[in-house]
C-alpha cells in the first residue's frame, strides 16, 4: 500500500486530534504539522484559563501523538507567506486546514472601536502569554468593568479580574499580566447576558467557581430569576438548565461584602458603548 503524506495546518487540539485519527486508521500515513507559532497546542496553550491548569494537562495525550515517529513539527511557519496552500497540495496527498479563527467577532454597535473596549481574544490571549497580544495595554484603573457575553471564555475572564493576586499567582499566569492585575482598581464586574438564567451558556461548575472566590462576591437580582413558563419547562426537562438556575437562586441571597463585587444581568442586549475617545458607559 503506498504511504499516505498528509500536511495539517494548525497545531491545537483539532489538528492534533485529526493526527490521532489519521494514525488510528487502516493506512500508511505521515503527518507533517504546520504552525504559525514557534509552539504547539494552540488555543490549549492561549486560550485556556491559567487557573484552569488541569485542563492543560491533556497536552501529555498531544506530546504522545507527536512521539509518532511519522510525525513532524514545523514551527513559526506563516501558510501563504512561508509556504502556499498550492505547495503543500502539491507536495502532500491530502492537506488538513485546522487553524481556527483568528478574527475576533463584532457586535457590530456604536462605540465598539473606543479606547478601553476590548475583545475577549485580546484580554484572554494577554494574560495567558501569547506573543500576538503582548503590545496590548488595558486601563485597570476603572472601577467598573462590563463584559458583554456569559459563555466560558466571559466567566474566565470574570474569574481573572475578579481574583486576588494570591489566588491568581497559584496558576500560571503570565508575569506581566499578574503585575498589572496586582494594581488593578476594578471594584465592580458586570457580566451581561442576552438571554434569560435558564438559557445561560456557562455550566455548574463554572458559575459555582465565581461564588467561591476569597474576595469577590457574586450576586443576581431576584428580578432575573422571575421565570417564564417556557423557562420552568426548561428547568423541569434538563438537568444542567436546573442545576445552573439552582446557583443563580442561591446567589440572590448574597449580601455584597466582598472587596469585589460581581453583579450578573439577564436579559440585556447591549444597543451602544458610550463615550468620545474612550468608554465611559
Amino acid at each position: 500500500m503506498t504511504p499516505f503524506k498528509v500536511a495539517i495546518v494548525g497545531s491545537g487540539p483539532s489538528g492534533f486530534y485529526a493526527a490521532e485519527a489519521l494514525f488510528r486508521s487502516q493506512y500508511d500515513v505521515s503527518v507533517d504539522m504546520f504552525e504559525r507559532l514557534p509552539t504547539p497546542f494552540g488555543l490549549l496553550r492561549g486560550g485556556v484559563a491559567p487557573d484552569h491548569q488541569q485542563m492543560k494537562s491533556v497536552s501529555k495525550a498531544y506530546s504522545k501523538i507527536a512521539e509518532n515517529e511519522k510525525f513532524r513539527f514545523y514551527g513559526n511557519i506563516q501558510i501563504g507567506d512561508d509556504i502556499s496552500i498550492e505547495e503543500l497540495t502539491d507536495r502532500y496527498h491530502a492537506v488538513v486546514l485546522a487553524y481556527g479563527a483568528e478574527t475576533d467577532k463584532q457586535l457590530g454597535i456604536p462605540g465598539e472601536e473606543l479606547s478601553r473596549s476590548h475583545t475577549a481574544t485580546e484580554f484572554v490571549g494577554w494574560y495567558n502569554g501569547h506573543p500576538d497580544y503582548q503590545d496590548r495595554e488595558f486601563d485597570l484603573s476603572q472601577e467598573r468593568i462590563a463584559i458583554i457575553g456569559q459563555g466560558n471564555v466571559a466567566i474566565d475572564v470574570t474569574r481573572i479580574l475578579a481574583k486576588t493576586v494570591e489566588e491568581l499567582s497559584q496558576s500560571d499566569i503570565s508575569q506581566h499580566a499578574l503585575d498589572c492585575l496586582s494594581k488593578s482598581k476594578v471594584r465592580e464586574i458586570y457580566l451581561i447576558g442576552r438571554r434569560g438564567p435558564a438559557q445561560a451558556a456557562f455550566t455548574e461548575l463554572e458559575i459555582k467557581e465565581l461564588g467561591a472566590l476569597s474576595d469577590a462576591d457574586c450576586t443576581v437580582d431576584a428580578s432575573f430569576m422571575r421565570l417564564s413558563d417556557t423557562d420552568q419547562l426548561e428547568v423541569a426537562d434538563n438537568s444542567k438548565v436546573r442545576k445552573n438556575v439552582a446557583v443563580l437562586e442561591s446567589y440572590t441571597q448574597v449580601v455584597g461584602t466582598k472587596n469585589k463585587q460581581i453583579k450578573l444581568l439577564f436579559l440585556r442586549s447591549p444597543v451602544e458603548i458610550l463615550g468620545d475617545e474612550s468608554v465611559s458607559g
